[in-house]
């Protein structure tokens, strides 16, 4: 038998919580089998098995804190046991012939009823019994109304539930904080008419279904456009770092764009990396891809570090307006939001044109205000003019 300690979890990540066993005591498991969840404060990191065997003993509960390199299970090295192969065989043979004795044990008993209806029915003084409606005068007391008729709160019952906060929630709540104790956090907005873009996409998104298996969606035209207006305006893609609060600056003439992403447990922000090198598809399916693996809960801690912009797209749970937060040590983040048809004037004339907030939070201790409006105002004019991205103008 093979004592198993906990693996190595993540860098700089020495315990979790034991989040759920996948087998138990006397279940066999093949070779990197997944065994057990543990919860970090940043991923749900697998536990697969480095042996074939049969567990023997578990050395944790669910819920309980554990630590790098301690016992976790002691499993018995060997291949699966004939028995339990014998045993599976025996119960699917006896789910088949269930079903039989259930129907001869319905046969024997059809003959006793059919007596019994027949007793019944051979009695000739029996007569139909009627009954008349009852008044109060009788002395019946009339029904009492429901709870819920009572009145509107005052019977019905009233529950507490107190749930532990998972360690992720935890993590993003400390990160949240020191966002807001650390930047200087100011908003600008703008609003972007997205007539041409959604023209563009309706128009090619069958083609690029065919040829890439990818849909084409509206975040790589703005992770695009973003690229190119941090490559215009560098300082929104640096950065303050150093000891007390920061005393150096970095710039950065690469983009590793952070894309927000909403799982059960928390808003995690995986890297598209490189994405002033990609193309309008490479971003999609880097994005597609990146999303689904968080959350299926496999995204990794090398998955979400190193960013240095996000985007986070409240749009698609129907966010009108909002103001996100700076996902440090980053210096700014945009938001988009949900599109919606608004009367607005162009050329003096009014029309209705499908219409987009968005949203610059940026650290306005690093970034001046006239680099936000710039920078917004340069994300405007490429998502309305998607031919200016293809021009890099």
């Amino acid at each position: 038998s093979k004592v198993v300690k906990v693996p190595a979890l993540a860098e700089s990540i020495k315990e979790g919580t034991l989040a759920k066993w996948n087998k138990k005591v006397g279940d066999f498991v093949q070779q990197d089998e997944e065994v057990a969840t543990i919860e970090t404060d940043k991923i749900d990191a697998p536990v697969n098995s480095p042996y074939s065997g049969t567990i023997l003993e578990l050395y944790a509960n669910e819920e309980e804190s554990v630590g790098v390199d301690q016992d976790l299970y002691k499993i018995e090295l060997g291949e699966a046991p004939a028995k339990a192969e014998e045993l599976e065989t025996t119960k699917e043979e006896t789910k088949k012939e269930e079903p039989k004795e259930k129907m001869e044990e319905s046969k024997k008993e059809e003959p006793k009823q059919e007596s019994k209806k027949e007793t019944t029915s051979s009695k000739p003084d029996s007569k139909p019994t009627t009954t008349s409606p009852s008044s109060k005068s009788e002395g019946t007391t009339p029904s009492r109304p429901s709870k819920s008729e009572d009145s509107l709160y005052g019977d019905r019952e009233r529950e507490e539930r107190h749930v532990k906060m998972n360690r992720m929630r935890l993590r993003i709540a400390e990160r949240l904080k020191e966002s807001q104790n650390s930047a200087a956090s100011l908003t600008t907005f703008n609003e972007i008419d997205m007539s041409n873009i959604m023209d563009l996409r309706n128009t090619y998104k069958e083609l690029i279904l065919q040829k890439h298996g990818i849909k084409l969606g509206f975040m790589s035209a703005f992770v695009k456009a973003s690229v190119f207006a941090l490559q215009e305006i560098p300082v929104v893609n640096a950065s303050i770092e150093g000891p007390d609060g920061g005393d150096t600056i970095v710039y950065r003439d690469y983009v590793d764009m952070s894309v927000a992403v909403a799982t059960p447990k928390g808003l995690v922000t995986p890297v598209v990396r490189n994405a002033h090198l990609l193309s309008f598809i490479e971003v999609e399916k880097a994005i597609a891809d990146l999303g689904k693996k968080a959350r299926d809960g496999k995204i990794t801690i090398e998955d979400m570090a190193g960013g240095t912009f996000t985007i986070s797209n409240g749009g698609v749970y129907g966010s009108l307006f909002g103001t996100p937060i700076i996902n440090m040590p980053q210096s700014a983040i945009l938001g988009m939001h949900v599109t919606k048809e608004r009367p607005i004037a162009v050329n003096g004339q009014v029309t209705v044109r499908p219409m987009m907030y968005v949203a610059l939070t940026y650290d306005h201790r690093l970034i001046d205000g006239r680099e936000a409006v710039t920078f917004l105002k340069t994300i405007k004019e490429q998502i309305e003019d998607p031919r200016r991205l293809l021009l890099s103008i």
